[in-house]
């Protein structure tokens, strides 16, 4: 396999509500910081794809809109992907693998705040049995989160404190939305949005964008910032109807994980994209991490969940964490669909 990198990684403040810059203007400054860190000439960059969802955008085709922050010339070779950016990265990734390009731009976008997300997510379901119930994203997450605690796997003090952790490290994140000091006995005072569910397991309305650069052969190294590699990385997928599945673990998760080598090497921290408190030790136990393994150093989806990046931003987060010499591998995951439903896992390291 050819030895790829994560040459750049660059993304906007997310924030609550984006009303000043529709999807184009924030992608034109972040595409464009994303290729300069790079040092790869534009015209040199071989191919694009990127992740986002027509039913967030309220049209269809809104990704071809996405092109023109790109600008008309030069001629590009582009895809897009109808999820998160992370598997428009695998897209890429696989492209340059098979040696037809060095190169490739890889970004993911959404404005989540436009229309009513909850319900929007609901149209992600299975059209003829599971659509027609009205379940919305929160409502099937609190079905996931009741299974656990009626199993014994956590409690509400454990999804509270998980809350607590990601809001406190992301103070050190400038780009993150959400963040502080929470104290998790006033965070269980609070009422609930649907049981067990409380706000702060619930991750925040985010819009942003964010971008990566990946590099093989002559064109590693050229850029500011030190290349990460992918040395492993795999998606998976479970069943399409919750009913049929076990909601408090994540086989696709764990085999995703063994396919890309997490094990081949130590673990020292993780970026796991779980929007919901208790999705974290679900994905934990599914990736064998061990107590000491640092988790969500940059906070997470519970400090900022941008709908079709987020997973892409935890690849790019975790990149950064190891390109400023915290750490020399760690693993980066990403998840679309209800309740986990489709996860990838990247593993990164450095020279």
């Amino acid at each position: 396999m050819r030895d790829v990198a994560i040459a750049s990684f660059a993304q906007t403040k997310y924030v609550r509500n984006q009303i000043h810059e529709t999807e184009v203007d924030m992608l034109i400054p972040i595409t464009r910081e994303a290729i300069e860190r790079s040092g790869i000439p534009k015209p040199e960059i071989g191919f694009t794809c990127h992740g986002s969802s027509d039913y967030m955008a309220g049209q269809s085709f809104a990704f071809v809109g996405a092109v023109d922050a790109l600008g008309a010339f030069p001629p590009i070779a582009e895809s897009h992907v109808e999820m998160d950016g992370a598997w428009a990265l695998y897209e890429a990734w696989v492209k340059i693998q098979c040696g037809e390009v060095d190169s490739a731009l890889v970004f993911g976008f959404g404005r989540a705040s436009m229309g009513k997300l909850r319900e929007t997510m609901n149209l992600q379901l299975d059209p003829y049995t599971m659509g027609p119930l009205g379940l919305d994203a929160i409502s099937m997450a609190a079905l996931q989160a009741r299974a656990l605690l009626d199993a014994g796997k956590i409690s509400e003090e454990q999804m509270a404190e998980i809350a607590v952790r990601n809001r406190r490290v992301a103070k050190d994140n400038p780009v993150a939305q959400v963040t502080g000091d929470f104290e998790v006995a006033k965070l269980l005072a609070e009422p609930y949005i649907v049981s067990p569910l409380r706000k702060h397991d619930c991750p925040p309305i985010s819009d942003g964008v964010s971008a990566v650069v990946l590099a093989a052969g002559d064109a590693i190294g050229r850029g500011d910032s030190k290349p990460v590699f992918i040395r492993g990385i795999d998606h998976r997928i479970d069943s399409h109807q919750l009913g049929s599945r076990d909601l408090t673990v994540s086989p696709s998760t764990k085999l995703a994980g063994e396919k890309a080598g997490v094990h081949a090497g130590p673990v020292e921290f993780a970026e796991l994209h779980a929007p919901f408190s208790h999705q974290e030790p679900i994905l934990c136990e599914a990736l064998g991490l061990e107590e000491g393994v640092l988790i969500n150093p940059s906070g997470g989806a519970l400090a900022a969940n941008p709908m079709m990046t987020a997973g892409l931003t935890r690849i790019g987060e975790a990149a950064s964490h190891i390109a400023a010499g915290r750490a020399g591998r760690g693993i980066a995951h990403a998840t679309s669909g209800p309740c986990l439903q489709q996860n990838l896992v990247c593993v990164l390291e450095g020279e």
